[in-house]
């Protein structure tokens, strides 16, 4: 695994997994599309599991917990086999348990301060979280000239058609998504549209 998480594949696909058994066929067809890195919300029962059987049985896949907001979910979530974590926000403590945990991870911000706090702490790498509604490509260019070692992956109403504006940016490594994860077909379990899509997405950059 690449030494920053942000340089795995232009986009994370951020996935909220309702039956565990689309986890596996679901993470295949997004690897085989060319996005690795797979942030699976724990959003639902079935996320725990999902992570654990993605871990057990697609290997190339680099799957993460998304959505992880306490000590007990990063617990649960390492505990899964998930390899990074990513939070809509962060606080000292769950900072210093995602620390602790071992693996790579992504805490939310949304304002500039919260951004200066996670410099403060050692940490450049961030989740920027709800991205649209928080201002989009012009508020992450506008820190990109007083905060110019801070990295984002912005995550929250990005499309296919707005994710190249963010991937233009100095300050971003990559975006998080859903546009790749229909909700027809993941419905009807069309594996073949989600690669395809995906192979779309991971050539954005």
């Amino acid at each position: 695994m690449p030494s920053s998480l942000l340089s795995l594949a232009p986009v994370i696909p951020v996935v909220v997994i309702k039956d565990v058994t689309h986890a596996v066929p679901l993470a295949r067809a997004l690897v085989a599309g060319g996005l690795p890195a797979i942030e699976v919300t724990l959003r639902t029962p079935a996320a725990l599991d999902a992570i654990r059987a993605i871990a057990a049985e697609v290997p190339e896949a680099v799957v993460g917990a998304g959505t992880v907001i306490s000590p007990a979910g990063v617990a649960d979530s390492v505990a899964a086999g998930a390899r990074f974590l990513v939070s809509p926000g962060w606080t000292d403590t769950l900072l210093a348990a995602m620390r602790e945990s071992g693996v790579p991870f992504l805490p939310g911000v949304s304002t500039t301060s919260e951004v200066v706090a996670l410099l403060e702490r050692g940490v450049t790498e961030m989740k920027f979280f709800p991205a649209e509604a928080a201002g989009g490509t012009a508020y992450l260019k506008s820190l990109s000239g007083p905060l110019p070692q801070a990295r984002f992956c912005p995550t929250g109403g990005i499309s296919l058609a707005s994710a190249p504006s963010y991937l233009s940016l100095p300050n971003v490594g990559c975006v998080g998504g859903t546009w790749m994860l229909p909700a027809d077909a993941l419905a009807t379990q069309d594996w073949a549209r989600v690669e395809t899509l995906a192979r779309e997405a991971a050539g954005l950059r």
